[in-house]
């Protein structure tokens, strides 16, 4: 059958099969490698080498696609960045931080769910680990929620909304991964995102005020005897905000500033982390060693997406896959917006059945070369993608942030219940894009300031 079509036509059908296994519940990075594996045999056959085997290029491609990952040095951030986030959802930092938040925004309508938007923003700046953030908070600031009176649908949107910012604020490990896929800058990548980052959470916090200023039933007010006095409050904000507060701003300010390389930053904050955990004395064996695991294992799956991910699209390419697309896009005669458009559609779209990772490696490398072509920003056209692929963890049926939240609060929260409260803040991601295409300096004025010479 392979004989009878053309090479950019088995492209398609590659892909087309990568899809349908990936829909059916197939590891994805296997799933990439046996793809590219079988599919390059095919591209790169060699018929007068038929008595040999082995003896094709495609597995001189996946050694040397191995060895690339692994002396890459902008992913040497990866596992420090995950060994930094573990370390702080275990110390306990992040259960004072939420009180003491809840604490001092007490005035504000729906203050428990300011405070665990906050709480979220702050976290996910320290991790970019999406189900650390959402599992935890779930565990933490759901129930706390609900036995205040809260929602039980407002409750779990604010939960897996906040939840997701981590592939979004820096240091995020999906800005990391994007760098080395559309060979960008990481520094200007994280300085681009910081803004975008920054509005997306202050929109979820305005709309949760505003929502419960309309509707004080969603999320009564605490009674005036919870509250101690303001002393108290300044004190536990204090211990609580300061330590990880100074953390991150020891991570990114020696990123930002150019002092360190964003796998340096990450190797001071992974130190940084082992020194908080010990002053709030939660350094112990246990945590060390699953945090070391936990890191170890999520560094393998992400490292293992890149080696099959660049064999896939090596041979999608080599095949004329990626020139299908390119030339289908070239002859519609386009506007740059339109392009625009039509690419966070088609991502947007993607969302619902695939998760981020998915979308990053295989889908954005196929409109990369685009970029330039429609003379758009790539760093803008970056910030448009990772805005979007918040949208990847909210769209059901694959929201992952609601089965995060439906895995820890199983028995006290209905499914659909979490997907109806989550559908407000898909609506905020989608109005976050609008109004950075409106106002582009949002993500490149602090890039271009920064890096103006």
């Amino acid at each position: 059958m392979l004989f009878s079509l053309t090479n950019p036509e088995v492209a398609i059908l590659m892909m087309g099969i990568f899809l349908f296994a990936v829909l059916l519940g197939f590891p994805i990075a296997f799933t990439l490698m046996a793809m590219g594996l079988g599919f390059g045999y095919y591209a790169y056959f060699d018929p007068t080498k038929m008595e040999h085997l082995f003896d094709n290029r495609i597995f001189q491609l996946f050694v040397q696609n191995t060895y690339t990952v692994m002396d890459n040095n902008v992913l040497t951030a990866v596992p420090l960045f995950l060994f930094m986030g573990y370390l702080v959802e275990r110390a306990g930092i992040v259960a004072k931080l939420f009180f003491a938040i809840r604490l001092a925004s007490h005035r504000l309508p729906a203050s428990m769910a300011v405070a665990a938007l906050i709480t979220c923003t702050l976290f996910s700046t320290a991790t970019g680990i999406i189900g650390a953030v959402v599992t935890l908070m779930g565990l933490l600031a759901w129930p706390a929620m609900v036995k205040a009176g809260y929602d039980k649908k407002f409750a779990s949107g604010i939960i897996c909304a906040g939840g997701c910012l981590g592939i979004l604020i820096p240091p995020s490990i999906m800005l990391i991964v994007y760098s080395v896929i559309a060979q960008l800058s990481p520094l200007r990548l994280f300085a681009a995102a910081i803004f975008p980052g920054l509005m997306l959470a202050g929109l979820y916090i305005g709309y949760a005020v505003f929502r419960a200023w309309l509707n004080p039933s969603i999320a009564p007010r605490p009674a005036a005897e919870e509250i101690p006095p303001t002393a108290v409050i300044m004190k536990e904000v204090l211990v609580s905000f300061l330590p990880l507060f100074s953390l991150i701003i020891l991570v990114l300010g020696t990123i930002l500033a150019g002092i360190a390389t964003p796998a340096e930053a990450a190797a001071v904050g992974a130190f940084g982390a082992l020194v908080l955990s010990y002053f709030y004395k939660t350094l112990k064996w246990k945590n060390f060693k699953e945090s070391v695991f936990l890191t170890a294992k999520t560094t393998a799956m992400i490292m293992w997406l890149f080696i099959g991910s660049w064999t896939f699209a090596s041979v999608f390419s080599y095949l004329g896959g990626h020139e299908v697309f390119e030339h289908f896009f070239k002859s519609l005669n386009l506007q740059p917006w339109q392009f625009l458009v039509i690419t966070q559609i088609i991502i947007f779209l993607l969302g619902w059945p695939l998760e981020w990772t998915e979308i990053l490696i295989i889908f954005v490398p196929i409109f990369l070369p685009l970029v330039e072509f429609f003379g758009v920003n790539p760093y803008f056209f970056a910030m448009l993608i990772a805005l979007n692929l918040q949208t990847s963890f909210l769209t059901p049926p694959m929201a992952m942030s609601a089965y995060y939240l439906k895995g820890v609060q199983s028995r006290n929260v209905e499914l659909m219940d979490i997907f109806r409260g989550i559908m407000p803040f898909l609506a905020i991601v989608i109005l976050a894009m609008v109004l950075m295409y409106w106002f582009p300096g949002i993500a490149l004025w602090l890039p271009e300031t920064l890096f103006a010479n």
